[in-house]
């Protein structure tokens, strides 16, 4: 008597689990790409008596905590990183050097010619050490570098502070600011003790992404401030619109396999990206005022650019063969 009760209860619940499974097995929403960003080498104008007598040289600080930096933004996936050479390049052409590289203005010129959607910018405020001398004389605490005299020795913690801005190329507008502060748990009387001295790279530089380097009380003080400033940069990433670039060019040479667009990276072409190839077949002209309505194109093929400068591409073929000077190139890409 009492399983139509039970059918009852079962069928609607049987009706809901049909219903509920096709939602589950949906696919996602298809997202848009990620936000590029270029990073600038640092600036450390500021702290550059420091770091030369700590490592006994002139080493770029600058370009080791970029080089962190760009590490972590990777692997944390939210932005799609351009690769150092690629700014480099571009760099040279501008004949822009390293004292541009706090500059949002000439970042946001870079910026462009990369085809980024944004660019950063950074300057590091402090590497050095909290001293606290032990001995004759009493102690006290001041941040500095070595050669502080005195009798007795010093030992010290390792503090690190860095601060980036993130730039609209478009618009030059700071779109929003971070900062990174790490402080060693050892102290040492040495910034560079507590590790291994494997670190150098050779020519006066610094692997500052070595295991070796980040085992100093120096380097384990970088490593915090860089962790720190990276989530920081991702946090922003929500003010970073993504940019829609429509390049439109003409096919200026053909030669060995190569087409030679007169478009680069001023009008927004990056090495990779693919352009249709079409030829102009007809030109529809208003009747009256002999303006042209309407070009009747026919598919050539498809390029990839393989080396591009501000005016130029070279490209190799992806589809089509018969490409011919003159030809219409054209893109339309986030």
């Amino acid at each position: 008597m009492k399983l139509p009760r039970i059918l009852v209860v079962v069928a609607p619940l049987l009706l809901l689990a049909s219903m509920a499974i096709p939602a589950l097995c949906q696919a996602p929403p298809a997202q848009g790409r990620r936000p590029r960003i270029a990073v600038m080498d640092f600036d450390y104008a500021t702290v550059h008596s420091y770091s030369s007598a700590m490592f006994g040289a002139d080493v770029d600080i600058g370009k080791g905590i970029s080089d962190m930096l760009v590490n972590d933004l990777v692997k944390d996936g939210t932005y799609s990183v351009i690769e150092r050479k690629a700014l480099e390049k571009i760099m040279a052409e501008q004949n822009l050097s390293n004292s541009n590289r706090a500059d949002p203005t000439s970042a946001a010129k870079l910026g462009k010619l990369l085809g980024v959607d944004v660019i950063l910018v950074g300057s590091i405020t402090q590497f050095g050490n909290e001293t606290k001398k032990i001995g004759l004389g009493g102690s006290g605490g001041t941040f500095a570098g070595f050669g502080l005299g005195g009798i007795g020795h010093s030992k010290s913690n390792a503090n690190v502070v860095v601060n980036a801005r993130l730039v609209n190329v478009d618009t030059g507008e700071i779109l929003t600011v971070a900062e990174g502060k790490g402080a060693s748990s050892r102290s040492s009387t040495s910034l560079l003790g507590g590790g291994s001295h494997n670190w150098s790279s050779g020519n006066g530089n610094v692997d500052f992404g070595s295991s070796d380097f980040q085992s100093t009380i120096i380097g384990e003080a970088t490593k915090q401030a860089v962790d720190q400033l990276s989530v920081g940069i991702v946090g922003g990433s929500s003010k970073v619109a993504v940019r829609t670039i429509t390049v439109e060019g003409i096919v200026a040479a053909v030669d060995g396999g190569q087409v030679i667009l007169n478009v680069g990276g001023s009008a927004g072409v990056k090495v990779g990206d693919q352009l249709q190839i079409v030829r102009v077949t007809k030109e529809i002209k208003d009747p009256t005022t002999g303006a042209v309505l309407r070009k009747l194109t026919t598919q050539v093929g498809v390029v990839r650019a393989t080396d591009v400068d501000a005016a130029s591409s070279v490209c190799t073929p992806v589809s089509g063969s018969g490409f011919q000077t003159g030809d219409l190139a054209k893109s339309v890409a986030q």
